[in-house]
């Protein structure tokens, strides 16, 4: 399998395919595909077995369903397009270690790739209006493609390293890094700082991947621009 990445703003992943391999992604994330290759949605794929697997991979932000695309006979390439301005990465995986991600950044996998429920913390209404804060696992073997938001920023903490960040732009990081949700001290800093009630404290050791740009902030500033009803 050939991996080729076009692009610098909104990129697109286009993947070459030699007769016999596969690639899963979401059922929406299909962008074009060339020359002999099968599709076929199912909720048995990504290291679930069965509909009970993919009900806990859809309460992770996943969807309920994949699609997996495999090489016919001559073979053939798919390719998937960012969703937001962003970077596309590459994310090797060998079994022993995976990666945690934010829930809306799985572009799409290798067979063997699993996605699963990472971390689930319901963070009441001060800065998602109660939908909580949820990650996804990335493990098993295989290639994954993850899509961060914006530029991306690496930080490679040390052993006991912390770094505090506003809980929308951790886009990814390698699970030896432990993960921790705190509330902003200081009444003033959470009536009038603007930024919610809560932050993620990450601790090394391990690799962190942060985004610029969050879905909820792009959303936030083309509102003003979008028409609203009775106008």
């Amino acid at each position: 399998m050939k991996a080729t990445l076009t692009g610098t703003t909104l990129p697109v992943l286009e993947l070459d395919l030699q007769p016999g391999e596969k690639v899963v992604a979401e059922p929406d994330q299909l962008s074009w595909m060339q020359g002999t290759i099968d599709m076929r949605t199912t909720t048995a794929a990504a290291g679930s077995s069965g509909f009970w697997g993919a009900v806990g991979r859809a309460v992770s932000g996943g969807g309920l369903f994949l699609t997996e695309f495999e090489a016919g006979g001559s073979g053939g390439s798919v390719a998937f397009a960012a969703r937001v301005p962003g970077a596309i990465h590459e994310v090797p995986l060998h079994g022993a270690r995976g990666c945690l991600i934010h829930h809306d950044g799985f572009l799409c996998g290798t067979d063997g790739v699993v996605l699963s429920t990472g971390i689930q913390q319901s963070l009441g209404a001060g800065m998602f209006g109660g939908d909580g804060f949820v990650l996804q696992k990335l493990s098993g073997t295989g290639t994954a493609w993850v899509e961060l938001g914006g530029e991306t920023v690496v930080r490679d903490l040390a052993a006991g390293e912390t770094i505090s960040v506003h809980p929308g732009h951790v886009g990814m990081f390698e699970d030896g890094v432990s993960f921790e949700i705190t509330t902003i001290r200081g009444v003033r800093n959470v009536v009038f700082g603007g930024d919610g009630l809560f932050l993620a404290q990450l601790t090394g050791p391990g690799r962190v991947w942060l985004q610029t740009l969050t879905v909820p902030k792009l959303a936030h500033a083309l509102a003003r621009y979008m028409p609203h009803e009775g106008k």
